[in-house]
């Protein structure tokens, strides 16, 4: 009997791990379960971890829709919003019908303003189901950002005529009526969402922004305060007191805002970050480095909190803390956009730009709708020599995010090098709308007035800048800028003195101090001192060293020169102007060895910057030793391939020593791409071509580069030998003899009376 029982029991226990195993293979089991975990880790505010649920349902069956759905829904809430737009997409291509979908993808459409794509959504909606509310709903928003107000108001009264009760409609209604100038309306609207919904803190605090807007500060305040008593663990009125406050000017009450939230909130993450979040907001790094040590200390699974940490280690330079945190961000997460978004940074700010660009393109790729992530690839190419990229990464930035003020900025200096001061004027603006209380907007406004001889213009910018930030050194300094260019040298010095009592650092403050002595009365022993003194006071500025260099250089004291250069780059051994400046010292000073020696550590120091290369392999070509020259502008183009000056002088060595002249007409076609002004490079194609037989296209050239610098000897000798090869006499003999009167005993006097010899013997 006991056998029996025990063969019994071990078929059971069988069954039991056969079914079992028979349920874990059926996929539909699977499948469900992801989903069900999915949907728990959704409501718990796990937003990544239930998109990996449900792209693991997915994985079992593709077409899913309802795991499309809560995957795209995971999407939205981290704001990947390509990735939402792919999964409603997919959504409503599997189920046509699934009018949620539409309107959800409407309403993505809209904040990618595809405005009219969101109608055609809205439309098809409303095909379907004509009394579908928020199909009306999401036609009204439609309207209304593409400018057709009434319509907008139509479709609204529609709406709200299907579901009278609806408070969000009401909300809805109030912003299309404020945006359309119906102030009284909009204002009755906001007070009948509230009546429909007493207890709603978003009403509340929609009334309030409203308020805001029309600077009515102690209703606003009202409405916000209301929200907060009736929803007290819900930060966004907190939040939107802190802002009212901020506009006021009233930072201190501001900042008791949100100490409080911390302690009321500490359970939340919204709330324990808002303090260290408001640091960030109003610019105070200090304070927000120490609240965001202490919070990754008390919070260390947060990974938002060492985001935001290792964001303002960056910021700071300390690189080595802030890779400690982006390697557990990515540890925990390997392809988490943010945490190769600050790779990248790190990158950048190592001068390992291809990296950088390795790191930004792979957090492109999971979310290539990410403004930041273009901003810093733009960086990058940027450094890299590549500004036609850079400037196009900084268009799609500002395309998806219009208020990203680095990237605004980036353009402003770009448009600014190029002289196109109507997108320097326009990136102001951007800024303006994004940050109407900072000064940046102002002063790069301020800067395409002067650019336009605009000077009242730039003034009433400059001074709207001060009074926004009466601390702010740029504004005195530009400022100063302005008063040097009416020669009111005494106030610019002023100005200039201002700005360096904000910040004892600001090179260019000094350098305008410097220009004013010397446009004044060539007061050269007055600059060289006030340089001295504001090294006494920030004494680990290279920027200051190398000023100091040039002025020495300028009074004909190289020794002195030479001693502040060696500062220069010892303070800094990235300042390869400095580098650069030293070598040509030294060997004015005739210390060969030494200028070898500086420009070596300039390539050891910046083994990833083409320009050391450079450097060090023109000091040896100067010396005569091309083949190891033709060695350093090859690891230059290693590094940066489309590398101008590498090209163009590698070259030019190629054509003067036998080297392979397809080669060498390839780099010198990319050294004139990259400077498509500088006469070295027009000789350097046209020497090119002249060697390929190719002299009509090698005499245009030539004579660019002769009209560019009519005091080269070699332009006008290759011009000569030129227009000898395509039978022109005269001319070759005007330029041959030309090229000997400026150097009658140069590298290139033998060849030219070689030529001369032949065009009079012919």
């Amino acid at each position: 009997m006991k056998t029996q029982r025990s063969v019994t029991i071990l078929l059971a226990g069988m069954l039991v791990i056969s079914f079992a195993a028979g349920c874990s293979r059926d996929p539909n089991v699977r499948k469900q379960k992801y989903v069900e975990s999915g949907i728990s880790y959704f409501e718990e505010g796990k937003y990544r971890e239930a998109a990996i649920q449900f792209q693991n349902a997915l994985q079992v069956d593709g077409r899913d829709a309802e795991a499309h759905y809560r995957l795209g829904q995971c999407y939205l809430k981290l704001s990947i919003w390509n990735g939402a737009y792919q999964e409603l997409t997919r959504v409503t291509d599997l189920q046509p019908d699934n009018l949620k979908a539409r309107v959800d993808l409407g309403t993505l459409l809209l904040l990618g303003r595809e405005f009219k794509r969101a109608q055609e959504q809205a439309e098809l909606i409303l095909r379907k189901d004509p009394n579908n509310v928020d199909g009306h709903i999401l036609r009204a928003k439609a309207y209304a950002a593409l400018g057709n107000s009434d319509s907008a108001l139509q479709e609204m009264q529609e709406a709200i005529k299907l579901a009278p009760d609806r408070s969000s409609s009401y909300l809805t209604l109030a912003v299309i009526q404020s945006g359309a100038k119906q102030a009284a309306a909009a204002e009755e609207s906001y007070k009948k969402a509230i009546q429909l919904d007493p207890k709603s803190a978003s009403a509340l605090s929609a009334l309030g922004s409203f308020f805001q807007q029309q600077r009515r500060w102690s209703e606003a305040e009202q409405q916000f305060r209301r929200a907060m008593e009736l929803e007290p663990k819900n930060p966004q009125p907190r939040m939107a007191l802190t802002r009212l406050y901020l506009a006021q000017g009233l930072r201190v009450q501001a900042e008791q805002i949100v100490q409080q939230a911390k302690q009321a909130l500490s359970d939340s993450p919204e709330g324990y970050r808002m303090l260290g979040e408001f640091y960030i907001g109003v610019g105070d790094l200090d304070k927000a480095l120490t609240e965001y040590a202490a919070l990754e200390r008390e919070h260390s699974n947060d990974l938002q909190v060492k985001k935001s940490y290792a964001q303002i280690l960056i910021i700071r330079d300390r690189l080595d803390e802030a890779s400690r945190l982006t390697d557990e961000i990515l540890k925990a997460h390997r392809n988490d956009g943010e945490g190769l978004i600050l790779r990248g940074q790190l990158l950048n700010r190592q001068r390992r730009f291809n990296d950088a660009v390795q790191a930004l393109t792979a957090a492109l790729k999971s979310e290539p709708d990410n403004a930041p992530a273009h901003y810093h690839l733009g960086v990058a190419f940027n450094q890299l020599g590549n500004s036609e990229r850079a400037e196009s990464e900084w268009r799609e930035a500002v395309r998806l995010r219009p208020g990203l003020v680095q990237a605004q900025e980036a353009l402003a200096a770009a448009a600014l090098r190029k002289g196109d001061f109507d997108q320097l004027n326009e990136s102001a603006q951007q800024v303006i709308s994004a940050q109407p209380g900072s000064p940046s907007g102002y002063i790069l406004r301020a800067t395409a007035k002067l650019a336009r001889k605009d000077l009242p213009g730039a003034e009433a910018d400059l001074k709207k800048a001060i009074e926004l930030a009466p601390q702010n050194a740029v504004a005195y300094s530009r400022m100063g800028g302005l008063r040097l260019s009416q020669k009111r040298y005494v106030e610019a010095e002023k100005l200039f003195d201002q700005a360096l009592e904000r910040d004892p650092n600001f090179a260019e403050a000094l350098q305008g101090l410097v220009d004013a002595y010397l446009l004044q009365q060539k007061q050269l022993p007055r600059a060289l001192a006030r340089v001295s003194q504001q090294i006494a006071q920030a004494p680990n500025n290279s920027a200051y060293y190398l000023l100091q260099g040039k002025l020495f250089l300028a009074s004909k004291d190289l020794e002195k020169a030479e001693v502040a250069l060696q500062k220069a780059v010892e303070a800094d051994k990235n300042n390869l102007e400095a580098f650069a400046l030293l070598g040509r010292v030294q060997v004015a000073r005739g210390s060969l060895d030494k200028a070898t020696a500086s420009y070596e550590r300039a390539v050891q120091d910046n083994p990833r910057d083409a320009r050391s290369y450079v450097l060090l392999g023109m000091l040896e070509e100067g010396r005569g030793n091309w083949q190891k020259a033709q060695e350093l502008y090859q690891k230059a183009l290693q590094v940066e391939p489309d590398y101008p000056v590498a090209a163009n002088n590698l070259a030019y060595i190629l054509l003067e020593h036998g080297g392979n002249t397809d080669v060498a007409l390839s780099l010198a076609q990319v050294a004139r791409r990259g400077l498509p002004d500088a006469p070295s490079a027009a000789d350097t194609l046209a020497w090119a071509y002249y060697q390929k037989g190719t002299y009509g296209l090698a005499i245009d050239l030539l004579k660019e580069a002769v009209q560019k610098a009519p005091q080269n000897p070699t332009y006008h000798y290759h011009l000569g030998l030129a227009y000898q090869k395509a039978n022109n006499p005269t001319e070759a003999k005007a330029h041959l003899e030309r090229a000997l009167q400026i150097d009658p005993r140069g590298a290139h006097a033998d060849g030219i009376r070689k030529a001369l010899s032949e065009l009079a013997g012919g």
